[in-house]
């Protein structure tokens, strides 16, 4: 089974090469060993382009995406879980999640005594976000943004539907922050302020291949089809910041994997797995925090042995701090209470999923979140211009 590499080797380390080059502290994770060879603090200026789905296997698979993969340095690994909420998070602070504290999707604060879907700050079960009840986010989660851990100007590039976000305001700190609506005006948007733009340090971000995924799956025609309409923004922008001296780094936050309705495991079939559960299940379909009721952990063992053989296991939550599954070093002060008792790590395509009364029910067919290779690898793409 494929690991975060967190010595050199994860998105957490090109973060911390980032952050050296930029002119911050020392960051306390080694640098990406890819970037080994390049003069990083000499560049004028430095993208990093984040292209939400973008797996290294599946960019290897599409060989039509001609400039991405000739430009392809290698594959790093994302952080666990390799999922938006956990991996974006480390691109916006520069820290893993052993840190930041985002463990999925789903995560139980147990500082508001529930359990929210952490980018849109909502309640799991509905309602308003933190914003709109009077919590503020960036206070909530305590992180410094990376743009205020470097020493230069920067700016965030963000579609326009989460720019004003909660979340996407609390890590924005001292950036910049452009809106975008498309990806022809993303593109623009990045080759003017390369070619003329004040700040040195640009973050851009782009979702609509992972939605496409989730919705048709990623090796769908329609994916691919987006994946060359990206590969064709790429080209264009090569085109045009010829000269800037800058470094254009695409990555990606996580791969995925497809999946078919038998791969679908719903707690509406195992009410004697439900009744073990004291919160809803955490994390994500594909790696599944649970929370038990004292006692309940052998009976829940057996229960996984026996009928998810082949779909799941299930590795005590302790095991993962133990085995660093999160990160290097001191933990976030709240990162136990987060991971539940048990951690229900789905096998092949399987995903596991409970629902709460009334809660909208959908099936997603891309998928992310395991620890498969498709999932867990994504691309490193540079090109000096």
């Amino acid at each position: 089974m494929p690991f975060p590499d967190y010595n050199g080797g994860s998105i957490v380390n090109l973060m911390a090469s980032l952050q050296g080059a930029m002119g911050g502290d020392r960051h306390s994770y080694p640098p990406l060993d890819l970037l080994a060879s390049l003069p990083l603090g000499s560049y004028r200026k430095i993208l990093l382009w984040v292209v939400d789905g973008l797996g290294f296997n599946y960019l290897r698979a599409h060989p039509e995406a001609e400039t991405l993969n000739a430009h392809l340095k290698g594959s790093i690994t994302s952080v666990f879980p390799p999922t938006t909420a956990t991996a974006v998070t480390t691109f916006l602070t520069g820290d893993a999640p052993q840190q930041h504290g985002l463990t999925g999707w789903h995560v139980y604060f147990r500082e508001l005594g529930a359990v929210l879907a952490v980018l849109p700050g909502r309640p799991r079960y509905g309602g308003v976000t933190l914003g709109e009840a009077g919590i503020d986010t960036g206070i909530l989660l305590g992180h410094t943004p990376f743009s205020d851990k470097i020493a230069c100007d920067s700016v965030m590039l963000s579609p326009a539907y989460i720019a004003d976000s909660d979340f996407n305001r609390a890590h924005l700190g001292r950036a910049r922050l452009v809106r975008h609506r498309n990806l022809p005006e993303l593109t623009s948007q990045i080759a003017e302020l390369l070619r003329e733009g004040d700040e040195r340090y640009l973050y851009a971000y782009w979702s609509e291949l992972d939605s496409i995924g989730h919705r048709s799956g990623i090796w769908s025609e329609e994916a691919k089809r987006h994946l060359l309409d990206i590969d064709q923004a790429f080209s264009y922008l090569l085109e045009q910041c010829r000269g800037t001296d800058s470094l254009i780094i695409v990555c990606a936050d996580h791969g995925q994997i497809d999946t078919q309705p038998s791969d679908r495991i719903s707690l509406d079939d195992h009410p004697g797995l439900l009744e073990m559960l004291s919160l809803p299940l955490c994390g994500e379909p594909r790696a599944a925090y649970c929370y038990l009721w004292p006692g309940c952990e052998n009976a829940f063992d057996d229960y996984v042995k026996s009928e998810f053989a082949g779909k799941a296991i299930a590795y005590p939550s302790s095991e993962l701090l133990d085995k660093s599954w999160f990160g290097l070093g001191a933990p976030h002060p709240q990162l136990s209470s987060r991971i539940g008792n048990r951690l229900l790590l789905m096998q092949e395509n399987h995903t596991i999923k409970d629902w709460l009364a009334q809660e909208k029910r959908y099936d997603l067919v891309g998928v992310h979140g395991g620890l498969s290779s498709n999932e867990l690898f994504v691309p490193l793409i540079l090109m000096e211009m």
